[in-house]
Parts: structure tokens; C-alpha cells; sequence
């Protein structure tokens, strides 16, 4: 109730307005049934303006910090995150990945809307980076379609290190379902998760028009990080 009291008489009508969003392809979402939306991710406004475009509620997860903030920030960082859809999960790796895997795995079986970003991370510099195949093997594990999503010119509103947005309109290309149904069962083969996940990133490339680069975004930033230290 609270998600769709945000997006149909708060956030939602504000923000359409502001930043006038266009958007093709919104044929290609399931009226109904589980589905994972992979998009590229530019902007942390990315997981607030697809929710709002969208007829049905996604859910995105996202990591714990965003929930255990203290004082008035962490609550309000909290409200914001609930209002939005995001789950909270532990991006800390080993049994915690596994948890993450377990809980998207819980959002489609309900028949509901997952959002995934393949990059496993914001692209620090607007270029599209090697997806991680954590989306790989719940799409083979869940045996729902998959449907790439490129959030256009989002890095242009805000981008990394900003705290307000710029008035600018942005866009959403929303492709049609990738069918991985040739490669049932194999979920449990890094080679066949490591080519689906190719697959997904090279039709997220192609609606985007991003350039791409081939190495992971995370060792981008951490390296940048270095260099700075």
C-alpha cells in the first residue's frame, strides 16, 4: 500500500514531471507472471524513475546499508528505499550471495517483477561494463523470460557524487525477452552462466549505445580509488 500510495499521489507524479521520461517498448513487460528486468544501471535514480514508468510494482534488491542507517537520514534513506521497492540483502559474498540469489529466486516465484543490474554496480564514467552471472544462473534457475532495460541519459541528472538532481529528460528503451530456455538445467555451468550473461549484456549495449568495456566496473572504481590515495 505505502509503495503504491508513493508512486500514484507522491514521488510518482512529481518526478514524471520534472524529468518527463520517455520510454519504448513497454509492450515487451508480462501483464503478469515473474519476470526479471536487466538493465544497465548509470544513476542511482535508476532504480526510482523505471518503478514509476512501469504498470506493475518491481522489486530491486539492494544492499543492507541502505536499511540500517541511524537518525533522521537513516530513516529517511529507509522510507525511501521501502517506498521504491528495493529488498534489503548482504552483498558481502560467500552464504550471503547465496541468500541474494534465494531471495530474487522468492520475488519471481511469487509471479512479481524483479529488477536486476548485471554490472553488479553504477558505471562510474557512463561506459557499460562485464555483467556478473549472478543473473545469469537465476534466470536459468527460475525459468521466467528476461527482458533487458537501458535507462538512457540517467548519469546526466545525477551523477556519481551529486546529491541533487538536474532537471533533464531521460529515457527508457525496454527490449523484448531474451529466451534461455535452450540451456535448462545448466545453471550449475560457469561456461553456459558466463555466455548468458554475455548474451544479456551485449542487448544491453546494443539499446543503450554505451560503449563497452570488458573488464569488471568494481575493478574500475577500486583502481581509480588507489590512484587517488
Amino acid at each position: 500500500m505505502f509503495y503504491w500510495f508513493m508512486k500514484s499521489v507522491v514521488a510518482g507524479p512529481l518526478l514524471l514531471t520534472l524529468f518527463r521520461p520517455w520510454i519504448k517498448g513497454l509492450e515487451n513487460i508480462p501483464q503478469t507472471g515473474g519476470a526479471i528486468l536487466a538493465s544497465n544501471h548509470l544513476s542511482v535514480i535508476d532504480s526510482v524513475i523505471l518503478p514509476l514508468v512501469l504498470r506493475r510494482r518491481i522489486s530491486f534488491l539492494a544492499k543492507s546499508d541502505y536499511f540500517t542507517g541511524k537518525g533522521l537520514k537513516g530513516w529517511v534513506t529507509r522510507m525511501f528505499f521501502n517506498a521504491t521497492g528495493q529488498i534489503s540483502i548482504d552483498r558481502s559474498g560467500g552464504k550471503a550471495s547465496e541468500a541474494s540469489l534465494n531471495t530474487g529466486l522468492a520475488v519471481l516465484a511469487q509471479g512479481d517483477l524483479l529488477g536486476i543490474y548485471p554490472e553488479g554496480t553504477r558505471s562510474p564514467d557512463a561506459k557499460m561494463y562485464r555483467g556478473r552471472t549472478g543473473v545469469a544462473r537465476m534466470v536459468l534457475e527460475a525459468g521466467v523470460p528476461i527482458i533487458p532495460v537501458a535507462m538512457i541519459d540517467t548519469e546526466k541528472v545525477m551523477p556519481i557524487g551529486t546529491r541533487l538532481p538536474k532537471l533533464k529528460r531521460i529515457g527508457i528503451i525496454i527490449g523484448k525477452p531474451i529466451d534461455f530456455s535452450r540451456f535448462e538445467g545448466l545453471e550449475s555451468d560457469r561456461f553456459i552462466l558466463r555466455s548468458v550473461t554475455d548474451e544479456i549484456m551485449y542487448e544491453l549495449q546494443r539499446l543503450s549505445g554505451q560503449e563497452y568495456a570488458d573488464v569488471y566496473a568494481t575493478s574500475v572504481k577500486e583502481k581509480r580509488a588507489n590512484a587517488v590515495r
